[in-house]
C-alpha cells in the first residue's frame, strides 16, 4: 500500500471531535438519556474521548459503552477462520435513551447494520444515531451518518487508516492506495 494523503493529524482529529461531542449535545437538547456506544475497536476510543469533551464543556459524564459485532456480521459465513469474540460491555440501561453509536469509517454500512442488530438485542432505545470520524461514501445499504467528522470521496481501490494514540500511538487520519488494484 502506498500513502497517498494525510487527511488529518492530531489536531485535525481533535478539532472533528469536538465539533462533533458539540453536535451530539445541541441535537439532544442536552445530555439527558444519552448514552455514547463504541465500535469495537477504535469506536470506543472514539467514544471514551466524545464523552471526555461532553463532561468539559457540559460537566457531565456520560455512560460509554463498546459492542463487539463479530457474531453479527454478514460475512461471517464467507471467512475462512474462526472470528474472536471479545463481547459487548454497556453497564447502563439502554431502554427508551438516545444511544449515540460510534465508529471510526463509514464505508459501505455493513458494519453499522451489524452494530444496529447487536444493540436492538440488547434493548430498546428511543433513539439511535450514528456518529463517525470519517464517511467515504459507497454505501452498499441505506445507512447514513448523523454526526461527521470529515467528509472523504474516495475511490474503492483506496483504504481510510485511522490511527489512534490508544492504538497505535499517533492521532492521524490517511489514505492509501492499494498496490494491487486490478485496475491499474
Amino acid at each position: 500500500m502506498i500513502e497517498k494523503t494525510v487527511l488529518m493529524d492530531e489536531q485535525g482529529v481533535r478539532r472533528a471531535l469536538t465539533r462533533i461531542a458539540h453536535e451530539i449535545v445541541e441535537k439532544n437538547k442536552g445530555t439527558e438519556n444519552l448514552v455514547l456506544v463504541g465500535i469495537k475497536t477504535r469506536g470506543i476510543h472514539i467514544a471514551e474521548r466524545l464523552a471526555e469533551r461532553i463532561e468539559q464543556f457540559e460537566g457531565v459524564k456520560l455512560p460509554v459503552g463498546s459492542l463487539d459485532i463479530t457474531l453479527y456480521r454478514d460475512d461471517l459465513k464467507l471467512r475462512t477462520e474462526q472470528p474472536v469474540v471479545h463481547g459487548s460491555e454497556i453497564d447502563c440501561e439502554i431502554n427508551d435513551v438516545n444511544v449515540v453509536l460510534v465508529d471510526d469509517v463509514l464505508y459501505t454500512g455493513r458494519t453499522v447494520r451489524a452494530a444496529l442488530d447487536a444493540l436492538i438485542d440488547m434493548g430498546r432505545p428511543r433513539q439511535i444515531q450514528l456518529a463517525v470520524l470519517v464517511d467515504r461514501g459507497h454505501r452498499e445499504l441505506p445507512i447514513r451518518p448523523d454526526f461527521v467528522g470529515k467528509n472523504v470521496p474516495t475511490s474503492r481501490s483506496e483504504v481510510v487508516a485511522v490511527q489512534l494514540q490508544e492504538t497505535d500511538a499517533v492521532d492521524s487520519v490517511i489514505i492509501f492506495e492499494n498496490e494491487s488494484d486490478p485496475a491499474k
